[in-house]
């Protein structure tokens, strides 16, 4: 069963970044549309960016502009590096295919406060 790990997360200042990492433990990482997702405590889980196999990329637009999603498929890992972070970007983020066709992770928190 795949597994799905990210890392990165943390508490972070107004204006500040992060570089979250995902990691799968599945085989043919290449072949799926890979998405970040977030959930502020209380409400649904959210797509906020996607990069296609071929590398192309689409982003919510209150991300648009500040976040950045990239892969490697060789190692089997997808990045979302995220700058100039907002107190309402907290949330927990996770990875996931898109559509979400593994169990999610664990996800990691992303706190933004001064």
């Amino acid at each position: 069963q795949v597994q799905l790990v990210e890392s990165g997360g943390g508490l972070v200042q107004p204006g500040g970044s992060l570089r979250l990492s995902c990691r799968s433990s599945g085989s043919n990482f290449g072949v799926y549309t890979w998405s970040w997702y977030r959930q502020v405590s209380g409400e649904e889980r959210d797509l906020i960016a996607t990069i296609a196999g071929g590398g192309g990329t689409n982003y919510v637009d209150f991300v648009k502009d500040r976040f950045t999603i990239s892969r490697d498929n060789a190692k089997n890992t997808l990045a979302l590096q995220m700058n100039s972070l907002k107190p309402e970007d907290t949330a927990v983020y996770y990875c996931n295919s898109r559509p979400p066709l593994f169990p999610w992770g664990k996800g990691t928190q992303v706190t933004v406060s001064s």
